[in-house]
């Protein structure tokens, strides 16, 4: 067995336990502190009537659940569209992706309140592709607005418009609170119908980023290769980029916008196991739902009793981590 296999068989045979650690943690501990045998009792005798079991069944228990799931689909998000585009600042953070789903799902609430669940996540599937659209449109029409590094200029300068747009406009309407919960990624209040909506949803997304798993491995040696080998590379794209839209778009209408996860997970998961996208997507899932479960838990207790955002955890690993990656690469592709 190659190295690369052992190590992702051993990532992948760990993390349910550490996802269940982390996940007990995250259900016990909180402003109110539950016990391990209450929340036991929360699951397998739920009686109305007691507040902590309110609390696990109906707060906690969707609350870590969304994180996973959300964890798992950024970071699988982001090593697709960084294999697709050889581009190792690519993200959905850093490519309008997450933006533009804001963007959408803003106007979504504006001009027509009170839609259904999975026309908000439909919704925010299209402004999740609106976003990556524009983003590389412009990126082609710039001389090397390719290049990894004015690729994510671009991506940010683009988000930033969108996002002070949907400012503007939630503010004219007098919904910027309803938005901002959006934009202040509002795991605290998940939608439990919500959440069961998007596990169909995301699981497309997963099974797409799976079924392209070897093409996509193929892609990232490079387009001359790849196109050597017999490689279709329009229709790789194409059915990763819906993926990316799939996964993006669900876990932004779940808990609003989460910024690193899918520029961080990726280069640990390949430094783990390897360039084979094959491994990496699955080990990618759950080192990404581990590290956004942690820091939920984190959250909790940076001003403890109050808590902290939880894309603030994100941001203080994400950004010495991208200053690293400019600096360690600078301009070059790959990924």
């Amino acid at each position: 067995m190659k190295k690369t296999n052992i190590a992702a068989f051993s990532i992948l045979a760990a993390s349910p336990f550490l996802i269940a650690i982390v996940a007990l943690v995250s259900v016990m501990y909180g402003t109110k502190d539950i016990s391990a045998i209450t929340v036991w009792q929360a699951i397998s005798a739920f009686d109305p009537s007691n507040v902590d079991h309110q609390i696990v069944r109906t707060g906690r228990i969707p609350r870590i659940a969304a994180v996973l799931l959300v964890g798992a689909f950024l970071a699988v998000a982001g090593a697709v569209m960084q294999g697709i585009t050889r581009n190792y600042l690519a993200s959905p953070s850093l490519m309008g992706v997450n933006d533009g789903s804001a963007f959408v799902i803003t106007l979504a609430i504006v001009f027509f309140p009170g839609l259904p669940n999975y026309q908000m996540i439909l919704l925010s599937m299209l402004g999740s592709a609106l976003g990556a659209g524009i983003v590389f449109g412009f990126g082609s029409l710039i001389r090397n607005g390719l290049s990894p590094v004015r690729l994510a200029i671009i991506g940010t300068v683009i988000g930033t418009f969108l996002s002070s747009i949907a400012t503007a406009i939630a503010m004219y309407f007098q919904v910027s609170q309803t938005v901002s919960a959006w934009y202040n990624t509002k795991v605290h209040m998940v939608d439990v119908d919500m959440l069961l909506l998007s596990i169909p949803f995301g699981l497309i997304g997963l099974i797409l980023a799976f079924a392209s798993a070897k093409a996509i491995t193929i892609t990232s040696l490079g387009e001359d290769i790849a196109i050597g080998l017999g490689q279709k590379t329009k229709a790789v794209r194409i059915i990763s980029m819906l993926a990316v839209v799939c996964l993006t778009g669900t876990a932004v209408a779940l808990v609003g916008k989460i910024a690193f996860v899918g520029l961080v997970i990726p280069h640990i998961t390949r430094f783990l196991v390897g360039v084979d996208y094959r491994f990496i997507i699955p080990c990618a899932a759950v080192i990404g739902a581990f590290f956004l479960a942690l820091c939920e838990v984190l959250s909790r207790f940076v001003n403890y009793p109050y808590e902290t955002p939880i894309g603030v955890l994100t941001a203080l690993v994400g950004v010495p981590f991208f200053l690293y990656l400019v600096r360690k690469h600078g301009g070059e592709k790959g990924a």
